[in-house]
């Protein structure tokens, strides 16, 4: 059977297996599981593990799936422009972002000027617009909740929801290079096509 008649899930597996046959101390995987199905997708981050665990191969993954790296990677590399902008492991990471407190509301509706309005009124707050519906509040200092949901009635904006976030690797990723990971895998997308 030709390699191109193979999904492209088992072509990934087939690649891999094709650069592991020689057993490698170091391996280097480009998107390993970009463009598969979930269960393709799965077997591959089984098979990364084994290989790292079992075989002691070091393995260097580029991705654009946070979580991915999340999950695999021991230590992980933000790049911009082809710049390592901060590298570290996940815990490390996150623990520089560790020290901000995060709030965030959901809203019933879109507010398109909500988070203009709120920088207006909590100037000492730094907001982040998440989607239409949804934004952040992020401080050094710790938020109490009642004034933002006391401004939110003021204003006629009916909240579903607010919690605490605590950080995450994609926080981190977000303040590091200022780019959201939705709008980096929209744009890997838009030149795939």
């Amino acid at each position: 059977k030709k390699f191109a008649a193979y999904s492209k899930g088992m072509q990934r597996r087939l690649t891999i297996a094709a650069g592991i046959i020689h057993s490698p101390p170091i391996l280097f995987l480009d998107e390993p599981t970009t463009g598969v199905d979930v269960a393709s997708a799965r077997q591959i981050r089984q098979m990364i593990r084994r290989l790292n665990e079992r075989d002691k191969t070091t393995v260097f993954i580029t991705t654009h799936y946070i979580e991915e790296a999340e999950r695999l990677c021991h230590r992980i590399a933000f790049i911009v422009a082809g710049k390592i902008v901060r590298i570290g492991s996940v815990a490390s990471l996150v623990q520089d972002v560790q020290g901000e407190h995060i709030l965030q509301f959901s809203f019933d509706g879109v507010y398109p000027d909500a988070c203009e309005q709120l920088r207006n009124e909590f100037a000492d707050v730094k907001w982040e617009e998440v989607s239409a519906q949804v934004v952040r509040a992020v401080s050094p200092e710790r938020l109490d909740i009642y004034p933002f949901v006391k401004f939110f009635e003021s204003k006629g904006i009916e909240v579903t929801e607010a919690r605490k976030i605590e950080p995450s690797l994609e926080d981190v990723f977000v303040r590091v290079t200022g780019l959201a990971a939705e709008e980096m895998k929209r744009e890997k997308e838009g030149k795939a096509k």
